[in-house]
């Protein structure tokens, strides 16, 4: 990782296999930054390259915890609230589905974030990092490069002793322009033909118990199962206990394990499009910056697949 005082983009080795082409032409921007290193950008500020942290807590319908309210309580300072279910689709049946641009230009920029700003996302999940991924996805996805992740999140932040705000978020509004990369998302179709073709390999990111269909999915009307051909890597494999991200060696080994060949397309899923940006995250650190998701994920495959096409321990699905 860059120095403490350094905002610079940094490359990391790719992971074996994975050829310079497919890295060219951008470097990776640095992925992960410390606690240590935001609290000592947050006291000296550097001229020339803006610093904006966003909180993008977000929580499963049943966990009974309210997200917005938590932050108005205890935030980082000077961080603004990002708001993965307003800033989406609303015209979709299915749950936070990608904005158009210009939804996601007008949101971000309300909230602060300029073309030359350092954006970095943090949220404040028991697990360290849970949703802020998919924010940090979502940046990339729409053309923005400078983006990082608060390793550890606030739980992290915390732990460390770290200074926290319940002062009102009043971000100055700035001018930001994206442009969505298709390249970036599977669409419910992708998948369904991928299931023949195998064009891609597909990571689901969900718990082993929903993904093999014997624990319940969080969401009424929806039964657990997996997408046929998928593999399982839960995204807490890609923490530590306490929180942290796990090294590329680790990550590399874990993708290893489940035969994932990182040199080969790779698409990530979960239940709704959020913790399966943590294999996007686990991929991008071993330097393989092209992993798409399935918006979709899981709620709408179960909701538009064939019963056959609903691979279960359980219940499954009837038609």
């Amino acid at each position: 990782m860059a120095e403490p005082g350094s905002r610079e983009p940094e490359t990391r080795d790719c992971s074996p296999g994975v050829t310079a082409a497919a890295m060219a032409p951008q470097q990776l921007f640095r992925a992960l930054v410390s606690a240590q290193w935001v609290a000592e950008a947050l006291r000296v500020p550097r001229a020339g390259q803006p610093l904006q942290l966003l909180d993008a807590s977000w929580y499963l319908p049943k966990s009974g915890r309210d997200a917005r309210r938590e932050f108005d309580e205890r935030h980082i300072p000077g961080a603004a609230f990002f708001d993965i279910d307003q800033c989406s689709d609303r015209t979709s049946p299915y749950d936070h589905m990608m904005p158009s641009a210009a939804q996601f230009a007008e949101y971000v920029g309300h909230l602060g974030v300029g073309a030359a700003t350092h954006v970095v996302v943090y949220d404040a999940s028991d697990q360290g990092l849970f949703s802020a991924p998919r924010v940090w996805w979502m940046f990339r996805a729409f053309g923005h490069r400078a983006v990082s992740l608060l390793d550890g999140g606030l739980r992290n932040w915390l732990r460390q002793g770290l200074p926290l705000s319940s002062e009102k978020s009043r971000p100055v509004p700035a001018e930001f322009r994206a442009a969505l990369d298709p390249a970036f998302i599977k669409l419910y179709e992708d998948i369904k033909e991928n299931i023949e073709s195998r064009r891609f390999q597909v990571v689901d990111a969900r718990a082993a118990g929903r993904f093999r269909g014997v624990d319940p999915e969080p969401r009424d009307g929806i039964e657990p199962g997996h997408i046929p051909g998928t593999v399982n890597i839960p995204f807490t494999d890609f923490l530590t206990e306490e929180g942290l991200e796990k090294s590329p060696e680790e990550i590399r080994r874990l993708f290893q394990d489940k035969k994932v060949d990182l040199s080969q397309p790779l698409v990530a899923t979960c239940g709704s499009g959020v913790t399966s940006c943590h294999v996007a995250l686990g991929a991008y650190l071993c330097g393989k910056p092209d992993v798409a998701v399935y918006d979709g994920s899981w709620v709408e495959w179960y909701m538009r697949a064939e019963p056959e096409d609903v691979i279960s321990e359980g219940r499954g699905k009837t038609r």
